[in-house]
């Protein structure tokens, strides 16, 4: 994989959202510029939900898990093409 390429992975398991709630937009899609901390999916784990932020910035270059997908620990989520 390419070194300006980065993939941000689940840090626990449980199920991915890729919006706040159902009748909200999404928190980013696939050509979508990030800035470090926005909030690119959340992740539910035992009632709890856990915002999975980006870690620099960059543009999203593709979504490895879906809306509602269950997840494992250290899935990969999102590939991010970093500044």
């Amino acid at each position: 994989m390419s070194e300006n390429i980065y993939t941000i992975i689940s840090p626990l398991s449980g199920t991915m959202y890729r919006r706040p709630s159902p009748d909200e937009p999404r928190f980013a899609e696939e050509g979508d510029e990030v800035k470090e901390g926005d909030v690119v999916c959340i992740v539910e784990s035992m009632k709890v939900f856990n915002d999975i932020r980006a870690e620099y910035p960059g543009t999203i270059k593709k979504f490895l898990a879906e809306n509602e997908d269950a997840l494992m620990i250290h899935q990969p989520l999102v590939e991010v093409i970093k500044k």
